[in-house]
């Protein structure tokens, strides 16, 4: 259950089906908030609209214990259970970094540095491991036609990020072989529903099975 406490004494809850690990506030928009869940989702809220999330953050293998806004506001690193870290944009539904290693364990705690550049992880080894918050982002002082450089190539991805073999390179990320056949029976359940739904409305009356949003799925219910 996600509570947040209004000025009066009446509150405003949203329940859902597992439990919510922790709750981050964006720091540039005071109202939204993103929610850790155990079902392996992030949710991200305005408090004054709890019907629906503004966006679902999928991608995690197993719970999501922690969550933490970088000091932009703009995006915000998730530790889970699958002992991988991974870095959201506020506005989409897919991870745009992923970070691992051999000796992490479960990761119990994410924070932003204050320049938003690096990320520290707290894991269940006992270590505090300090990350980049752009993986290809170079570090120490760069010159003035190796910034040009750069900045023509992130131009060029931008400009062709559609196109399907940049997409599938862009979206390439190397995973453990045990997050990576969890994730896949995860999609094979998302889709074997999906394909279940789509016969029912095939063989039912037009109408009588509504088509249900992602966003909405998750909500059980919203109390005032």
């Amino acid at each position: 259950v996600v509570s947040t406490q209004s000025t009066g004494s009446s509150g405003i809850n949203a329940e859902y089906g597992q439990k919510t690990n922790q709750v981050a506030f964006n720091p540039m928009e005071a109202f939204n908030f993103t929610a850790a869940c155990d079902d392996n989702n992030l949710y991200s809220f305005d408090m004054r609209k709890l019907s629906s999330p503004l966006n679902v953050h999928m991608g995690h293998a197993m719970a999501v214990l922690c969550v933490g806004f970088s000091p932009t506001g703009r995006e915000f690193v998730s530790g889970s259970y699958d002992k991988t870290i991974r870095i959201f944009e506020t506005n989409k539904g897919r991870s745009k970094e992923i970070y691992h290693t051999k000796r992490m364990q479960r990761v119990f705690c994410t924070h932003y540095s204050a320049d938003s550049k690096f990320v520290m992880t707290g894991s269940d080894e006992t270590n505090i491991r300090l990350w980049k918050s752009l993986a290809w982002g170079k570090l120490g002082p760069v010159g003035a036609r190796e910034r040009s450089a750069l900045d023509y190539n992130k131009k060029l991805i931008q400009r062709y990020e559609h196109h399907p073999q940049i997409k599938r390179i862009k979206r390439h990320r190397n995973l453990p072989k045990m997050i990576k056949s969890i994730s896949n029976e995860h999609t094979n359940i998302r889709n074997a529903k999906k394909k279940k739904e789509d016969n029912r409305r095939k063989h039912s009356k037009p109408g009588s099975v509504p088509r249900v949003a992602e966003r909405a799925k998750h909500v059980i219910k919203e109390d005032s």
